[in-house]
């Protein structure tokens, strides 16, 4: 496995304006014009209502969310995970309604709630790569 790096994206044409929004630290999501709902991974269409990319816009999300579950992991053999752990890996919720897969960080596993608001937050994962992961929001903050 010399080299091989499974943590990052493939940015293509599509994809680069997600990219570089959370390279300046800006979460951003995909809403149909049609059904007017929010989605998270990005794609070119509505996975709801199936409008075409034309009706599916940017937009930029609030960055909260909350708990919805996790999992600490202790032994992961791929670059670059194996250096990192333990980690949590988790699915949150995020406050415009899509649930998205990311890690919780800066938070050890014995306070983690289900339910407890999360604020994203982004890591450098190459040089100019940033990936959005959620961390424990300011007491009083939902």
């Amino acid at each position: 496995m010399s080299g091989a790096r499974y943590d990052l994206p493939e940015i293509d044409d599509f994809t680069r304006p997600y990219w570089d929004a959370a390279a300046e630290g800006q979460l951003l999501l995909r809403r149909c014009a049609d059904c007017g709902r929010a989605h998270h991974y990005p794609r070119e269409f509505c996975p709801f209502c199936w409008a075409d990319e034309d009706r599916v816009a940017w937009e930029p999300a609030s960055g909260r969310a909350t708990l919805y579950t996790w999992s600490v992991v202790h032994r992961n053999d791929l670059p670059p995970f194996g250096t990192r752990v333990p980690y949590t890996a988790a699915v949150v919720d995020l406050a415009e309604g899509p649930r998205m897969m990311t890690e919780v960080v800066d938070c050890p596993s014995a306070a983690l709630r289900i339910g407890m608001a999360l604020r994203v937050t982004f890591r450098e994962a190459a040089d100019g790569v940033r990936v959005a992961v959620f961390t424990p929001a300011p007491d009083g903050e939902a």
